[in-house]
């Protein structure tokens, strides 16, 4: 089971990573995020759209309009600034990371 406090920090980094390797629609995100684990962590909507906002206000992400042959989706694609973010977040999480794993060891 995932934690939800532990992805309610991370959620910036985990969209941002999805959508560095694709453009995305929401409803394609979920499924991704519920696939990768394994089932054991969905996203509801609204914490989904509103954090596709925050990301979209800080210029990290910006949005578009397809037509498919079943209708219009908004799709997600990471921006320059996104990129240089995406970096930062993922330096830092292996900082994090390694921290974790240090002080999981014995002190001497």
């Amino acid at each position: 089971m995932v934690d939800k406090e532990m992805m309610k920090g991370s959620i910036d980094l985990v969209l941002l990573s999805l959508i560095s390797q694709r453009d995305l629609y929401g409803y394609e995100i979920t499924r991704i995020l519920k696939h990768l684990s394994d089932d054991t962590y969905e996203m509801s909507e609204g914490t989904l759209y509103s954090a596709l906002k925050r990301l979209e206000r800080k210029g990290w992400i910006e949005s578009y309009w397809y037509d498919t042959e079943i209708g219009r989706r908004k799709y997600y694609r990471l921006t320059e600034k996104g990129g240089e973010e995406l970096k930062r977040k993922q330096e830092n999480w292996k900082m994090v990371e390694s921290l974790v794993q240090k002080s999981s060891e014995e002190l001497t």
